[in-house]
């Protein structure tokens, strides 16, 4: 079992940065690949980034190529997402989740409660 709690998120200028983190409990929070998903209202989810469990493997949706990067440090059992010259479309509810499958990831077995990130224009 993996509890997954996500942080950082707010209100924020276009143009401008947020870092939000996800921290998880569990001690196999290094063999777990992780990613981060939005919604925005409505419209369906969406993935915008992932990580493998090693970190040599990421993917990014092409909306958020060159702005935002997803390290993970797995010794604070803890993800994040870098998002750089944010948008106001980037405006949604964030979700980080777990997989325990291998890379790809081909579905997600654990989801925080999301974070709102809201940009202004």
């Amino acid at each position: 079992q993996v509890q997954l709690v996500e942080s950082g998120g707010g209100l924020v200028q276009a143009g401008g940065s947020l870092r939000l983190s996800c921290a998880a409990s569990g001690r196999t929070f290094s063999s777990y690949a992780m990613g981060w998903f939005r919604q925005a209202p409505g419209k369906e989810r969406e993935v915008v980034a992932a990580i493998s469990w090693s970190g040599g493997n990421t993917y990014y949706a092409d909306s958020v190529k060159g702005r935002f990067t997803i390290p993970r440090d797995n010794a604070k059992n803890t993800v994040y997402l870098q998002m750089n010259s944010l948008k106001p479309e980037d405006t949604a509810v964030y979700y980080c989740a777990a997989a325990g499958s291998s890379w790809p990831v081909e579905g997600y077995d654990y989801w925080g409660q999301g974070t709102q990130v809201t940009v202004s224009s």
